[in-house]
């Protein structure tokens, strides 16, 4: 089996709207939430958190990401194609026609 790096990814405007949604939209999108996890079974190793504030470090310094990464998860599966079916019908892209989902298998380190 491999493990595969889920990352959720929306545009800062999307956040924000998100932050004002009231509780009952919360309440429903969290359910769709519930239902993915439960389809994905034991292939989600780890449901993950949501994320914020990104930094991007280089060499000559630091300065906010933009790569809007929001989230992320990881999936256990025997290949590509079989964990990116388990991401099919996944609440992050019922969100909002801007959110996209990345995702990279783990690789083993040499040696």
């Amino acid at each position: 089996m491999n493990k595969y790096l889920v990352t959720y990814h929306a545009p800062a405007e999307t956040m924000n709207d998100k932050s004002k949604m009231t509780q009952e939209n919360m309440n429903k999108y969290m359910e769709l939430w519930k239902i993915w996890t439960e389809k994905c079974g034991s292939a989600l190793v780890d449901l993950g958190t949501p994320l914020g504030f990104g930094q991007n470090v280089v060499n000559t310094g630091q300065e906010a990401s933009n790569r809007n990464t929001c989230g992320f998860s990881i999936l256990q599966a025997e290949n590509m194609d079989s964990a990116k079916l388990l991401l099919e019908g996944h609440p992050h892209l019922a969100w909002d026609q801007t959110c996209d989902i990345q995702i990279y298998q783990q690789m083993q380190m040499p040696g």
